[in-house]
């Protein structure tokens, strides 16, 4: 940039390289738009399905994050391109609304996008294209609710939920079973945690209304041990200890007082000076302080409290009083019903658990806090142990979208079957569908079915598979028998029947993914004019 004047002495401004600076419209708007679009969807695209490849993020901090999780790569992602992000925003939504399908949200966009572009290059307007694909989606979502099965399941018959859990796991778990030793330990942890889902997610479940709350189920992790010493507890976890070594490990039908007031003389809040010059005022000033402390302990023994938990430190003095006045107590601590002074301490104030017990962790002296059985509670919490950070990290997330799939059969019990399965049987039916529309738009619907067709020819490729013949193959098979329930045989058991299998997917994820990629591509689509802060 460079300052000028003209004749007349009036200043005006030069701009280098101006002629480069130029809004991009029409065709040119939408090509470009719809390959920002493909260029997020082809880094997703190898980490679909079980044998999905991962992904090292490096944060500029240099922590290192691997997983395959499509959420959690776009999350961690440096992304400028305003179309890239709806795709980010497109992930994010999925997991918000659904918990898992992630990267196969994505990689189902990223495929009508490239269908769109073909279409584009054959002189087919946008919004033609655009009705297409909305029509298309319609057909493929009354198409699910045809091949849904209902699961029957209750609190005695979790089975169902497992194995829903387990097909979300297969996916997701790959940080933790690569670091495992064998297959063996890799099968014998799979189930044990979508076991521990389930019973999470059904502890805190409203069978009645079908609503689950899933802010009471809290995930923490602890590096040590092995992944197979992940439990669930029916209560809270505390990183904490007693106060004192001495003080006993284990609480049964506790009544919690927590006090956000410190176990300590009151100071004045002006400047003090205190003069002791003799034996006898130093005693006297010790038995002061003794005896705010006896007044302290005191008033939480008469109100029936047998734990106490400050959300403040206190000394040794008042430590060791505890201690011998038989009142166990945690510093450092916050949350629950808090008592702001010891006056207004009350029966009615205190919490109520039915154990509070600390447990040590084998030789590295590490020591947590279990609140369990609260009365006014239902919150529980999953602990995982993991070798290291990554693998706990990884967990977290796999945990996650499974307690999310759990949620999702308690609100609708209807399930696909998964594998490519339904995105196969959905493309048939699109296809067969399309004659049906005279317009321009039955362009949009074929393609539309061929961009479902791109899912299973990528869980094909990312399995080691010949993709077009394995697709071909199980398309014929679905067609010639009529069964939906054929997909990609991914973890190479010997049959694609993903019934026998035992891999199904939630009807309303599977519809969700379908409608939110339809959605945004829409929207991709409609843009026809991009411009830079530079334009304005």
């Amino acid at each position: 940039m460079a300052l000028a004047f003209d004749e007349y002495g009036r200043p005006f401004i030069i701009l280098k390289e101006q002629e480069q600076k130029t809004r991009v419209r029409g065709i040119e708007a939408q090509k470009a738009n719809i390959s920002a679009g493909k260029a997020v969807a082809r880094i997703l695209r190898t980490s679909l399905g079980p044998k999905g490849m991962d992904k090292m993020l490096q944060s500029p901090d240099g922590d290192v994050t691997i997983t395959n999780d499509g959420a959690t790569i776009l999350e961690q992602m440096d992304v400028d391109n305003q179309i890239a992000k709806l795709m980010v925003e497109l992930s994010r939504s999925q997991d918000y609304e659904i918990g898992d399908g992630t990267t196969g949200v994505v990689v189902m966009a990223g495929a009508l996008l490239e269908q769109a572009e073909r279409l584009l290059e054959r002189g087919i307007h946008p919004i033609r294209i655009a009705e297409g694909y909305e029509m298309a989606s319609r057909i493929a979502v009354e198409h699910l609710e045809h091949i849904a099965q209902k699961f029957d399941f209750g609190p005695t018959n979790i089975e169902p939920l497992v194995q829903t859990c387990m097909t979300t796991l297969s996916s997701k778990m790959q940080i933790a079973i690569h670091m495992l030793v064998s297959t063996e330990n890799v099968n014998r942890c799979k189930r044990p945690l979508a076991e521990i889902s389930v019973k999470a997610v059904l502890s805190v479940a409203d069978l009645e209304r079908k609503d689950v709350n899933l802010d009471l189920i809290k995930v923490e992790g602890k590096v040590g041990g092995k992944l197979e010493d992940t439990e669930l507890v029916y209560g809270i976890t505390v990183d904490k200890d007693m106060s004192h070594p001495q003080m006993p490990k284990k609480i049964e039908d506790a009544k919690i007082a927590i006090l956000t007031c410190p176990f300590e003389p009151p100071k004045p809040k002006t400047k003090h000076k205190v003069d002791i010059d003799t034996v006898e005022k130093f005693q006297t000033l010790r038995q002061q302080e003794q005896k705010y402390f006896d007044d302290m302990v005191q008033k939480c023994k008469d109100v029936g409290a047998t734990l106490v938990i400050c959300q403040w430190g206190f000394d040794d003095e008042a430590n060791h009083l505890l201690m011998h006045r038989n009142l166990p107590a945690v510093r450092w601590v916050g949350g629950g019903r808090i008592v702001p002074r010891f006056q207004e301490l009350t029966p009615e104030k205190l919490g109520r658990a039915g154990l509070v017990r600390e447990k040590s962790f084998g030789t590295t002296k590490d020591k947590m806090l279990y609140i369990e059985h609260c009365a006014n509670s239902r919150a529980v919490t999953i602990f995982i142990r993991g070798g290291n950070k990554m693998m706990i990290e990884e967990t977290k997330r796999s945990i996650h979208d499974a307690l999310c799939v759990a949620r999702n059969l308690i609100r609708n019990n209807s399930i696909v079957y998964g594998g490519g399965s339904a995105e196969i049987s959905c493309s048939i039916a699109v296809e067969a569908a399309a004659d049906e529309y005279p317009g321009v738009e039955q362009y949009a619907i074929r393609a539309f079915a061929d961009a479902l067709d791109s899912v299973s020819i990528a869980l094909a490729e990312n399995s080691g598979l010949q993709p077009i013949e394995t697709l071909s193959a199980v398309k014929s098979q679905q067609i010639k028998e009529n069964n939906p329930h054929f997909g990609i045989d991914c973890n190479d058991v010997g049959t694609n029947d993903m019934r026998e299998q035992n891999v199904f997917e939630t009807l309303i994820g599977k519809q969700q993914q379908i409608l939110l990629a339809t959605q945004v591509v829409k929207m991709i689509l409609k843009i026809d004019d991009v411009i830079s802060p530079s334009d304005y």
